[in-house]
Order: C-alpha cells, then structure tokens, then sequence
C-alpha cells in the first residue's frame, strides 16, 4: 500500500516547495551531547541526558500501566581537538532487582570514541548507533512524534540498535550529502523470537558472537525542503564454531546464514508542516535452517512502512512553544514470506496496522508532554499456534485501542 502512496506522496509535498534550503524539524534539538560531537562545547567532561515516563490503557484487555520507561545519562570527554570519548548508560522501566526484571534492564546505550579526520569525516570505534532509518540516530522523546516509538522502528528496524565494531562517516565538499559505512559484529540467530523481529538476536556490547560479522551502509542527501536516506545491512547470523554449526545444519563464517536489512526514507519540513514515509524490509534466506535447529518460527521475509503528518499549530505564533498534531498510518507483517510448512507457521497478528493520532505539546525545546490514540488492527490468530491455553482465556480480538499519556526531556 505504501509502496503506492509514496511516490504521491513525495510528488505533492515536492509541488509546495523545493527551493528552500532544508531544515531539520525544530524538535530535533542542540543537547550538551550534540555540541560536544559538533565541537561547539568549551568544556572538555560534559553531561547530558533524557527520559520518558508514560500511562498506557489497553482497552481490551481493561488494563492500564505506567512506568518510567528510560533515565539515561550521558557523559562525553574531548580529549584533545581530534579524539572525544561519547557514553549513555540507561536504565529502563526504572528498577532491576532479584531474578524477574519485568522488562527493567541496565545498559550501556552507547561507549565509543571518535576520531576526527578533517571537518567532515570522522571515524567511531566501539559501541555505537549505526545510521538505519529515521529514529535510531533521532530517538530522543523531544525528536519524535507520540508516546511511543513507531512500532516499525522497534520492530522491524529496532530502535536503538547499537554493536560493536567500527564506522567511517562522511559529508561530500559541494553537495548535501552524507555517508556512512560501519564493520560490526553479527548477530546471534540462536535468541531470536517469534513476533520480536531481530530484537533478541542483538548483542547491544555484551558477548558478542563475533565469529559472524555485519556492514552497514547509508547514504543522505538533502535538497529544498526534502531529505532523502536509504540504508543497508547484512550480516551473519551464526557465531558457532564451525563444528558445532555444522552438527545443526547451519552454515557459519564471517557471513554465514546471512540475513539482509534494507531501508529508504524521506522527510519533509516547511513553515510548521513536516512529514516523513520509511519502508523497510528483511529478508532472511535460510530461516527454515534456523527454525529446525532451534525449535523456531522465524520468517524469511519481514516489512514494515508507515507514513506520518504534522503541523505546529503555535508556528504563526512566534513562539517558543510548539503544539504538534499529527496523524500516523503503520502497516507491518512479520510473516510477509516464510518457509515451507512444517518448517513454520503462518501467524496472521503479525500482519497489522497502526493508526495513531494525537499532539506533542513542548512548552520549551527541551521538555515535551504527548498524548494519543493507536488504533490497531491485526490478521486472524492461528490455533495452531495457540497451544495449552489456559481455562479462562478470551476469544482473541483482531481490533483494539490504547490511550497513551506521557512526558519526556532532554538536556
């Protein structure tokens, strides 16, 4: 559906304007994180930082929840004018005790150094956020719209996917153009999870299995009110060594049991107006290998897309607030292609779709209070997927409606 919009879409915002320089959208603000990777810091040790809380009712299942979903701090050192030293330590669903976490985990969102080579190119090494998509660079509460992350990039693209390894990024001398390409370990099919996209598999700087190995690539360019990305990913999945690989069936080596990632986007921002489309896919060739060496059901193909709207309903105002509103469609399937049955299983609540509609109210540019409505709607559940279900369960229900309410900051 998307794949038809989009070319429409990008057509009539093209139509309104395409001689104004490009801006960023005003959300996307300086942190102390920002000045320091662009040099603008007098300090050498900086501090910065963000976090969100929100409240959530599922309607269906006459549930409500709040939780202070992410405190991360930030703390950076400029060495000298060539090397500085970037780290976020984060605590999620603010609390990790005894053996049941609840989801609450600690972190290391990011630990790497940069090296800078000229004006515009440098070089990270160490635990970094590869340049995939919209939100994995852009993840801040204040950057995005809604409470929750768009469910495309937790997904199928998941935010915020961050690896060892090293990347080399780049800007062109006469034309808006950005590049990227990073070397980072691959990852680990044998904790991938049905209905989690490649989530689990991720080792986000613990024990990686760096037998397997993954690139990254972006590219970006910017002209009038537009900017344009697409970027890449393949990787192995298999870390084993070879005798064990081969006692599974699984193929191993730096690229073994490849699963490939790719993603194009566009963005838009003019006079309080701002839109943005992504279509991402994942194809996995050899899932039906994995599914039979670890009692499985992964897809070999995967999508996600969505399309969004907004407009600062303060833009005329000449103010330093902003009140967004904005309307977002998300349509994704987990099981897009799979293998051959027995060797999986088609599981139609993978296919859904997300409406989502609300405002983003920041009374300054670092804090920002949100609320909206998600509208979803899902494929039929599969009984053959429905195994031991307990006396009291309800009939499954393909529609259902959350209120989100939540604030975020960033500093």
């Amino acid at each position: 559906m998307l794949k038809r919009l989009l070319p429409l879409f990008v057509l009539t915002l093209g139509i309104t304007s395409v001689q104004a320089q490009f801006r960023t959208r005003a959300q996307q603000l300086m942190t102390n994180e920002d000045s320091l990777s662009r040099g603008t810091n007098s300090n050498k040790t900086v501090i910065s930082g963000y976090g969100s809380a929100f409240y959530q009712r599922d309607f269906n299942a006459h549930q409500s929840t709040m939780t202070l979903e992410r405190a991360v701090l930030f703390v950076g050192h400029q060495f000298n004018e060539k090397i500085s030293f970037f780290s976020e330590l984060e605590i999620e669903n603010a609390k990790v005790a005894g053996g049941d976490n609840n989801g609450a985990e600690i972190a290391m969102e990011q630990a790497y150094l940069k090296f800078n080579l000229s004006p515009k190119q440098y070089i990270v090494a160490g635990l970094f956020v590869p340049r995939i998509g919209i939100l994995n660079e852009n993840h801040l509460p204040v950057n995005f719209n809604g409470v929750e992350r768009p469910l495309v990039e937790q997904l199928i693209i998941p935010a915020t996917w961050r690896e060892l390894g090293i990347g080399f990024y780049g800007s062109a001398n006469r034309i808006p153009l950005n590049y990227s390409f990073a070397l980072m370990n691959g990852l680990n099919s044998a904790n991938l999870q049905h209905g989690d996209g490649i989530r689990d598999a991720r080792a986000e700087g613990s024990l990686a299995t760096a037998n397997n190995l993954a690139v990254t690539a972006s590219i970006q360019y910017s002209v009038g009110d537009f900017k344009f990305q697409a970027s890449g990913y393949m990787g192995g999945t298999v870390g084993l060594r070879p005798r064990a690989a081969d006692s599974l069936g699984l193929n191993s080596g730096a690229f073994g049991t490849p699963l490939y990632l790719g993603e194009v986007n566009v963005q838009y921002a003019h006079n309080g107006f701002s839109a943005k489309a992504i279509y991402s896919r994942i194809y996995y060739p050899e899932a039906d290998k994995i599914n039979a060496a670890y009692a499985k059901n992964i897809s070999t193909g995967m999508y996600g897309s969505y399309i969004e709207a907004a407009y600062d309903l303060l833009y005329h105002q000449q103010k330093k607030a902003q009140c967004i509103a904005f309307v977002r469609a998300e349509f994704l399937d987990m099981n897009k292609t799979i293998p051959t049955p027995p060797k999986a299983i088609y599981d139609g609540t993978e296919k859904q779709t997300h409406i989502i509609a609300g405002f983003s109210y920041l009374p300054i540019q670092n804090v920002v209070i949100k609320a909206d409505v998600r509208l979803l709607h899902t494929g039929p559940q599969n009984p053959a997927l429905v195994i031991n279900p307990p006396p009291n369960a309800l009939p499954y229900k393909p529609n259902d409606q959350f209120l989100n309410i939540g604030i975020g900051y960033s500093f």
